[in-house]
């Protein structure tokens, strides 16, 4: 069995286009879909219509919460709250109410079976929050305790900080998909996870995938976006600015 894991697309859909071909290439068996798929990115409704054609699982992330209920304080930097609600409500004017309730009534995690033997735990941030951030430099006893709960899994993917990675603890996995459309690692490419199982045995791997990211921008311009310096330095560079 060969799984491909997706997540934080942020209404990338160009980006998700090159990676969903880039997955057909590689004749995976199934998709799975690791949340934020539409805010802070030119085309919202594209990309949850891209998603929604894989009929495969989809997990809620933050960012899909943030546009069906609204960004709280205390959720984001303060200096960051009036202009990410901006960014927000152009998004949700972007969308149908049927996107957003199909937000909404996302779960919150999902455990498939990669073989009979292997075991996969999904969620968004952490199996307990769709906020809370865990880096890849934690250690090896934090990332059991904040991420590993589940015992009876095998390995354990989530998303959200855009920073992939792949740790081997204790003979289990534990790894970060990266962002399909709003990569933080410096590289301004798509990332994404393929799992491949036999039996018992398995292996994971981070695929970068190149996209048009001029076009992504020019997207941004012609539709008026709020913040349009900050995405497209974050677009053009893959990380945060300085």
């Amino acid at each position: 069995m060969k799984i491909a894991f997706i997540s934080d697309i942020h209404g990338n859909a160009t980006a998700l286009e090159a990676v969903l071909a880039d997955i057909d290439k590689k004749q995976v068996d199934r998709i799975v879909v690791m949340g934020d798929i539409s805010y802070r990115g030119p085309e919202p409704k594209k990309s949850i219509e891209l998603v929604r054609s894989l009929d495969t699982d989809v997990i809620k992330g933050n960012a899909d919460e943030w546009l069906h209920r609204g960004i709280k304080e205390g959720e984001v930097p303060d200096q960051a709250l009036t202009t990410m609600r901006e960014e927000r409500e152009w998004t949700v004017k972007h969308l149908a109410d049927e996107d957003l309730d199909y937000l909404r009534e996302l779960p919150e995690e999902v455990t498939v079976g990669l073989t009979d033997d292997i075991k996969i735990h999904c969620f968004h941030a952490t199996p307990d929050s769709l906020f809370d951030v865990v880096k890849p430099t934690e250690s090896d006893e934090a990332l059991n305790d904040r991420l590993m709960q589940n015992n009876e899994a095998d390995i354990y993917l989530y998303g959200h900080i855009h920073l992939p990675y792949i740790r081997h603890i204790n003979g289990k996995c534990v790894a970060n998909l990266g962002s399909v459309g709003l990569p933080f690692d410096g590289r301004s490419q798509a990332s994404y996870l393929i799992a491949e199982g036999d039996g018992s045995q398995f292996s994971t791997a981070i695929h970068r995938v190149p996209y048009d990211v001029g076009k992504v921008k020019q997207q941004l311009v012609d539709g008026e976006y709020p913040n349009l310096d900050f995405l497209t330095d974050v677009l053009e560079h893959g990380a945060l600015p300085r």
